[in-house]
């Protein structure tokens, strides 16, 4: 999506943008007091602080931006872009990590993120944040017309938190349950008009993961479980096609397609693009082992796709 419609969506509070296009400016300067610099991936990250109190200090935040990018190296074999600007606006009286937005091309940068942290923000909150490798996620994959934004942020959605078991930052079975309770908000309601016209927030965000965990059960399924989503994803991204450069979907979806030697990328985006399809969840849970249970979820190894649901959280190697 364009920085307009990123803007837009992640709210922005204390910062204003002009410009058109990706050529933005800061109309409300914000001071950096403090910067850092994380090699991480082959790349390099400028960590910028605005001025502002941060209960448990700046290291801590550095850690978890450090956390962020390795598990997004690890699910991409790199660091999707060489440099990256990260800037850490502290909020007084505030817990947590909040208000996230990453755009591409933007103060010499390939990609820029701008994301809140609470003043008030324990450790317990900071070990438990998803925003930031989410934000950092949406540097691997091109800037796609407004209409394909669901891609993005449904990609970021599901890439996350594998990327972070795959980074031994969170268990398999938490992602597992997450998944049980928010993949039933991206399915098609009333009036629904497919992925590419129907532009509710259950639809981009939990429609798109939902797409992305359905197109990696299939793959593994043609491939016998020797490609997945995570093949195609890092050839898109051997390929450039990272947020500082703007395709087509059919580019970035063929190229995935190509690396895995099939055709389910295109294909279920012929299908899902223009028309509700519906995923049969409880059969899919079923099959691949995932039951659920009075204190979360259970993982059964006999299932059919027990094999698939292991790989998909497997680091790859």
């Amino acid at each position: 999506m364009n920085p307009i419609g990123r803007w837009l969506m992640g709210g922005i509070g204390v910062l204003l943008l002009a410009g058109t296009g990706n050529a933005f400016q800061f109309r409300t300067p914000v001071k950096v007091d403090s910067s850092e610099k994380i090699a991480v991936g082959g790349a390099t990250l400028q960590v910028d602080f605005a001025e502002g109190p941060l209960d448990l200090g700046r290291e801590a935040v550095l850690e978890r931006v450090r956390n962020a990018a390795q598990a997004v190296t690890i699910y991409y074999g790199q660091f999707p872009v060489k440099t990256a600007r990260i800037l850490i606006l502290p909020v007084r009286d505030r817990h947590g990590v909040f208000r996230g937005t990453t755009w591409g091309e933007m103060g010499g940068f390939p990609g820029f993120t701008r994301i809140s942290v609470g003043e008030k923000t324990t450790q317990q909150e900071l070990n438990e944040d998803w925003m930031m490798t989410h934000e950092l996620t949406h540097l691997a994959f091109p800037d796609l017309p407004d209409d394909e934004h669901w891609m993005e942020e449904g990609l970021a959605t599901y890439v996350e938190p594998v990327a972070r078991v795959q980074a031994g930052q969170l268990a398999a079975k938490k992602i597992w349950q997450d998944m049980i309770e928010g993949m039933p908000k991206g399915e098609p309601e009333a009036g629904d008009q497919g992925l590419d016209r129907t532009h509710t927030w259950g639809r981009t965000y939990w429609g798109g993961a939902l797409f992305c965990l359905a197109a990696d059960v299939e793959i593994r399924r043609e491939t016998k479980n020797r490609k997945g989503l995570q093949d195609a994803l890092r050839a898109i991204v051997a390929a450039g096609g990272t947020i500082d450069h703007h395709w087509p979907i059919e580019r970035a979806l063929g190229i995935g397609d190509s690396a895995t030697g099939t055709h389910v990328l295109a294909e279920m985006y012929a299908k899902w693009k223009d028309a509700p399809v519906e995923v049969d969840l409880p059969a899919l849970w079923k099959q691949l082992g995932i039951r659920q249970v009075a204190d979360g979820v259970e993982l059964d190894p006999k299932a059919p796709l027990s094999p698939v649901r292991e790989a998909i959280t497997a680091q790859w190697k």
